[in-house]
């Protein structure tokens, strides 16, 4: 009983290992990834933030992400009518005091880019501005 499965154990590993159509020496050269490649791919990542647009400011007014990342802000006006422009990814809304308006995006350049409220709010409101950094 003790050499039937011995036997059994070794011819089931004869059948998996044989039995492998992929080991028949040829290699997909289109697959092979070398250290010299670069790959430029989305991370897949969703960055979510929550923006506020008050007299005369946003908070926060620097956001981060990575390339290829998807983002999601949730923008809320607290006070008056603003406005929320990225001009290099066509993002163009305008906020309704405590209505909130999500606006989702692939970051799918690199740089700096400047955000700002382009609805006429009061006096500070040429300086209503933040900054998107995508690396």
């Amino acid at each position: 009983m003790k050499y039937f499965w011995v036997i059994l154990v070794i011819g089931l590993l004869l059948v998996v290992g044989c039995g492998n159509k992929a080991s028949t020496g040829n290699i997909n050269t289109a697959a092979v990834i070398t250290s010299d490649s670069t790959l430029d791919t989305p991370t897949d990542s969703i960055k979510e933030f929550n923006v506020v647009a008050k007299q005369w400011e946003f908070i926060p007014d620097t956001i981060s992400v990575k390339k290829g990342d998807t983002v999601k802000l949730n923008l809320k006006s607290v006070d008056v009518v603003h406005g929320f422009k990225i001009n290099e990814f066509n993002i163009d809304e305008k906020l309704n005091p405590g209505e909130e308006v999500t606006v989702t995006f692939v970051a799918d350049k690199t740089g700096v880019f400047t955000f700002f409220c382009n609805v006429p709010c009061g006096e500070g409101h040429k300086e209503m501005k933040g900054t998107l950094i995508v690396n």
